[in-house]
């Protein structure tokens, strides 16, 4: 206790050490003037991200932030200020310096008479080639809702698969895979809440309600120093800001979810208000699989809710919270382990999150935000109808605290940060039935507390350079109660080896990690419509999803870095070339990256995970590298936008063991289960007029890797079973799919109180079967057969109405 208390006064001195420098560098250059403020959208005052601010007799100008906030840094006089931003009226403004009042808020109207649509809307047009970081894409929703989707479901994270470097294992996998990443490798927040869990129906459809959702954005090359905790990337969803001018409703109707929304004001503009719901019962969308998942049930439900006080302009407080709940029942107990003779499975699974923020503007260059965040993650599986009948049950609990400064002059804008999680896991739990043969399990809980401290400036160096330097300190601390096991050191980390316990009372440091994680991004202009970036990032991860399947199930487990299993540790070099044409309505990028990482992790040759425990005995760690090819051409403006990508990306690990049961692939490299070298993908959007939307994406990728038998073994003259002798050396069939999508819309051009639109959406276009796994059965009169087991294996056509009033 009094090593944690210690760690906590030490970052505290370092907060305010960073507290009274940022004071006192804003006191050495208030000679200067600030105009600043927010861009908002006429009508709604939703805040406009990406908007250009342009200063016409300095010739200098900014883009707003996610929150529609910018900042100008000027001498005393009068200004004429540009404001404009794709799809919104430009107006032009007379700016007094010093002003009347802190802020000097703008307000763009909706230019309906704009044809054009812009696929992926960035913050700026030209943002591809000005802003210094790399591998950044940011996806408002109005663009998400565009794209073809399964069973007419506008899905936030299967756009996201259309982008370069990011694949998933299969339908219906939980997760996407980012730049060779595995599905625990990525940071996924909703409004700074965790989200360990980001599928419904088990990896079918995403959790993020559409109807919700104001942008995504992913960050896949340069992270920047305030986020932590992964080694991959970063999917930061936003939700939208409430209606502040009159209550709305909005909706919809389709064959998977119902939707419906309100938001709007409480109290005037002070208060203001959104919740969105969303319900499913999916009985219908398994029998159209194969036949073993015909009788499978199913249903969903999410609510996202959020309060916004504006106290005065200084102040704004956010209160955010989102719920949801799964539940499926399947036929038999195939997904277990073990066999336990069930006519039926269940699983559910649900997400409760609250956050609470509080934004406080000093001076119109220093900016506060504090945060408190409550995460809850539980998994459970069910067996009702057998004599073996059980409930098997994991959790986990995180509680986060941040504090950040902002502070922004005309060359600079530094954020300086500090944050702790507190974890709290229970791993599993197995609860016998009134009447049972099972017996109890309860495997002994985890804590720990990860804590960090970082520092970070966009600078500008001259015209043709800019650069992101930051430095991010983070540690964790593996507290008790806990057993601390060691075993016998001339041998492999066996149940058998064991040779001693220790017990680490509540609330003491059984293990720490720590260290240093610099994050560098730079970019060089070659001329104002190109450009050459470069980064480097390092992360350390302290928890990570233990699996013994391709795709990630309820019966997975998180893990904690404990005395045996190591963080993980990923460092990345980044290059690309980006170049714009024709007035930014083109864009052309090349990324190349390569990730080195430190105590990989997998399992052992026959492990088993569930209900182990002591999970060390077989998990090994070694060292991981992936690398690749990112190229891309996109279409911004014009009737028909969309972009075509390809991307060629592996994934090896190498666990060389000192003893033969820690080795993989007699320590030689091997693809990792999610290893796809090549990737294309293909959209396209046509909008011939303001009613009419049609859309289509094409898709291709190579198949994952898996582990072929190469004989069979007969055990007492009765049972046959599998010989394996090299892990994932062969892999299923390719995937590839077309999706077709049409969108007609009231049209938007005329302001009336009730809008409404209808898709008709086909997935699967040409009906192909591909390959989800691949299995083999052994007979003992045959040799083995190879069963191909593919989701949907049929063309799926879908009809959704969305409604707002």
């Amino acid at each position: 206790m009094v090593k944690i208390l210690r760690f906590a006064g030490q970052l505290i001195l370092a907060g305010l050490f960073v507290l009274f420098s940022c004071i006192s560098v804003q006191a050495q250059t208030s000679l200067s003037r600030v105009i600043s403020g927010y861009v908002r959208e006429t009508g709604t005052n939703k805040p406009i991200s990406g908007a250009s601010v342009f200063i016409t007799e300095t010739r200098r100008g900014a883009t707003t932030d996610r929150d529609g906030f910018y900042t100008l840094t000027v001498s005393g006089g009068t200004y004429t200020l540009l404001i404009s931003h794709l799809g919104y009226l430009r107006i032009e403004q007379k700016v007094t310096v010093p002003p009347d009042r802190t802020l000097n808020n703008i307000s763009l109207s909706p230019d309906t008479q704009l044809l054009d649509e812009v696929t992926v809307k960035t913050e700026s047009q030209d943002r591809n080639v000005k802003k210094v970081e790399m591998g950044v894409t940011q996806l408002p929703i109005q663009s998400i809702i565009k794209m073809p989707a399964l069973m007419g479901e506008v899905d936030v994270v299967r756009s996201l698969l259309l982008l370069p470097g990011v694949t998933t294992v299969g339908e219906g996998a939980t997760g996407i895979n980012v730049r060779g990443g595995s599905v625990d490798q990525n940071l996924v927040l909703l409004d700074d809440a965790p989200i360990y869990n980001s599928s419904h129906l088990m990896g079918f459809f995403s959790v993020f309600n559409p109807d919700a959702v104001r942008d995504v954005t992913l960050q896949k090359g340069s992270l920047p120093a305030r986020y932590g905790g992964r080694t991959s990337a970063v999917l930061d969803v936003r939700t939208k800001e409430p209606d502040a001018e009159k209550l709305r409703l909005s909706g919809g109707v389709g064959l998977i979810s119902n939707r419906l929304g309100i938001e709007g004001p409480i109290a005037g503009r002070k208060l203001t208000f959104l919740a969105d719901t969303r319900l499913a019962i999916n009985n219908f969308l398994f029998k159209a699989g194969p036949a073993n998942i015909r009788d499978v049930r199913a249903s969903f439900y999410d609510v996202t809710a959020k309060i916004k006080y504006l106290p005065n302009e200084k102040n704004t407080v956010y209160l955010s919270g989102y719920v949801s709940d799964d539940r499926m029942l399947l036929p038999s107990d195939s997904l277990l382990s073990v066999d336990v003779s069930a006519t039926q499975t269940g699983f559910d699974y649900q997400t409760a999150n609250g956050s609470l923020k509080w934004t406080h503007t000093f001076t119109n260059r220093l900016i506060l935000n504090l945060s408190a965040v409550v995460s809850r993650y539980r998994a459970a599986t069910t067996v009702p109808d057998s004599s073996n009948k059980f409930r098997l049950q994991s959790e986990l609990l995180s509680k986060i605290g941040k504090a950040e400064l902002n502070y922004q002059t005309d060359l600079h804008r530094w954020s300086f940060g500090i944050q702790a999680t507190h974890y709290h896991l229970s791993p599993n739990t197995l609860t016998p039935g009134p009447v049972s043969n099972v017996q109890p399990v309860q495997l002994a809980s985890e804590q720990g507390l990860e804590a960090g401290l970082y520092a970070e400036d966009e600078m500008t160096l001259n015209e043709k350079t800019s650069l992101i330097a930051g430095l991010r300190y983070s540690q964790f601390l593996f507290l008790g109660p806990t057993e601390l096991r060691t075993y016998a050191p001339n041998g492999p980390r066996r149940p058998e080896t064991l040779a001693s316990q220790e017990t680490i009372g509540s609330g003491s440091v059984a293990k720490s990690y720590g260290g240093l994680e610099p994050r560098l991004a730079l970019r060089w202009a070659l001329k104002t419509d190109r450009s050459l970036k470069f980064s480097y990032t390092r992360t350390r991860q302290y928890l990570q999803l233990i699996t013994n399947s391709t795709a990630a199930l309820p019966t997975s487990r998180w893990k904690m870095s404990d005395n045996h299993i190591r963080p993980q540790i990923a460092d990345q070099l980044s290059a690309g070339y980006f170049r714009n044409y024709q007035n930014d309505t083109y864009e052309v990028s090349a990324e190349a990256y390569y990730r080195q990482i430190q105590h990989a992790i997998d399992y052992r040759d026959g492990a088993k995970l569930l209900l182990n425990p002591t999970p060390e005995t077989d998990l090994v760690q070694g060292r991981g590298k992936a690398y690749g090819l990112e190229l891309m051409m996109k279409k911004n403006k014009g009737f028909l936008t969309g972009w075509v990508s390809y991307a060629y990306t592996r994934t090896l690990l190498l666990v060389d063991g000192l003893y033969a049961g820690e080795r993989i692939n007699n320590g030689n490299w091997y693809p990792a289960n999610y290893d796809k070298p090549h990737v294309v993908n293909a959209l396209a959007i046509y909008r011939p007029s303001l009613k009419f939307t049609f859309s289509a994406n094409y898709t291709y990728s190579t198949g994952r890797p898996m582990t072929v038998p190469y004989a069979k073994a007969r055990v007492n003259n009765r049972i046959t079973l599998p010989v394996y002798l090299d892990r994932n050396q062969q892999r299923i069939p390719d995937y590839h799919r077309l999706d077709i999508s049409l969108t007609w819309e009231k049209n938007p051009a005329r302001k009336m109180r009730y809008w409404y639109s209808w898709t008709f959406s086909v997935y699967n276009l040409y009906a192909r079967k591909n390959a989800y796994s691949v299995f083999y059965r052994f007979s003992s009169y045959a040799g083995s057969d190879a069963n191909k087991l593919s989701i949907f294996g049929s063309a799926i056509p879908s009809l959704t109405y969305n409604f707002k009033l």
